[in-house]
């Protein structure tokens, strides 16, 4: 039996546990997945697991307690996946390939990007962004958005405003300058549709949350665990 999980502070919201659950039942797979809360990242040292994954608050904070870096998470400077005490980044790979397939299926180009946050997720985001050769600018998302978001072809919650339980929260910007020419992506998949998609939809935006992110770096991770 081999044994993997996912560490952050709070995990009520996550889809990760069931995700593998039935990943490992389909395929006979002979292992178990775990949702760990860890009070401290400190304690991130008493696990033994064959693999984990990381989320929010913890995917920069984790950096001091690895052995190494896989060079893409060093260029990234976030970690949502570990094996044998080596940091790895999937995020980027779910949302690029996420947006992607958002872009070709609306046959749109998108050359300017608004990123909203400054954490883990959103560093993972912007290296995405950057290997498609769009342009993105990093914001907090913390009060009062004061940007032109129009100018923005793409906006990108990357903070965990919107996430259960918390669904009344959003991102405080100016959703009626949001046009049918905009597409917002939440990497919230937990609710499905949160309060920042759902404002940008009633002005004609197009709305994408992250479930697809999270099955594509779910499976990149295994990929690595397996490696």
């Amino acid at each position: 039996m081999r044994h993997f999980g996912l560490i952050g502070r709070k995990l009520g919201h996550s889809w990760s546990a069931e995700y593998f659950a039935r990943k490992f039942a389909e395929e006979q797979i002979e292992a178990d997945y775990r949702l760990i809360e860890l009070h401290e990242i400190c304690d991130v040292q008493n696990l033994t697991l064959d693999g984990y994954n990381v989320t929010i608050p913890y995917k920069t904070a984790i950096l001091p307690y690895l052995q190494a870096l896989d060079p893409i998470a060093k260029i990234i400077g976030a970690v949502n996946v570990v094996k044998n005490g080596k940091g790895y980044n999937t995020d980027w790979i779910g949302f690029k390939q996420s947006l992607s397939d958002i872009l070709t299926k609306h046959h749109t180009v998108v050359s300017n990007a608004l990123i909203l946050g400054r954490g883990g997720a959103a560093k993972a985001v912007k290296y995405a962004l950057e290997q498609m050769n769009i342009a993105a600018e990093m914001m907090s998302a913390r009060g009062k958005i004061a940007a032109n978001i129009r100018q923005y072809e793409l906006i990108v919650n990357a903070t965990p405003l919107g996430m259960s339980p918390d669904v009344n929260t959003y991102p405080d910007m100016d959703y009626p300058a949001l046009t049918d020419k905009h597409i917002l992506f939440d990497c919230v998949y937990n609710p499905e549709e949160t309060e920042f998609l759902r404002r940008g939809k009633a002005q004609g935006a197009t709305t994408v949350n992250g479930r697809r992110m999270l099955e594509i770096q779910a499976e990149e991770s295994w990929k690595i665990w397996n490696n």
